[in-house]
């Protein structure tokens, strides 16, 4: 395991628990690429910024029972972790949102370049989710 790319990781959840998107954001390379749950492929931080915003705007979410592993030269990282979340506002193609209250299992993959996250990319399963909040 990598220590610094273990601490990257861990400040990278930090931030993003805490609400600091000016940190979380400043840990990703320039043409950082995020591969988004079962969807598209976007590259850039201003392309991860939008996706933020958007997910900020309809979600509340906190991170817990993180797990943090990494490569030994730290090139790679994954975190699994719960998503414990509300469902603020209706996202499109998704179901109604009411406040709904949600807890899923998830994971991600980093490839980390110059000690920022140059890739992510999340799991979770959608079903689960689109099942908590049609209760």
């Amino acid at each position: 395991m990598n220590q610094d790319s273990i601490n990257l990781i861990q400040q990278y959840y930090t931030a993003f628990n805490n609400g600091d998107m000016d940190t979380f954001l400043s840990l990703l390379t320039d043409d950082v690429i995020h591969d988004i749950n079962q969807g598209k492929r976007e590259i850039g931080k201003a392309a991860f910024t939008q996706f933020m915003a958007c997910m900020n705007y309809n979600y509340k979410e906190q991170l817990a029972d993180m797990v943090i592993m990494s490569t030994p030269e730290g090139s790679r990282a994954a975190a699994e972790f719960t998503v414990l979340g509300e469902y603020l506002k209706t996202d499109e193609g998704l179901p109604e949102a009411k406040g709904q209250k949600y807890r899923l299992p998830a994971g991600a993959f980093f490839e980390i370049r110059d000690n920022k996250v140059a890739r992510i990319t999340n799991y979770y399963n959608l079903q689960n989710w689109v099942a908590q909040v049609s209760q």
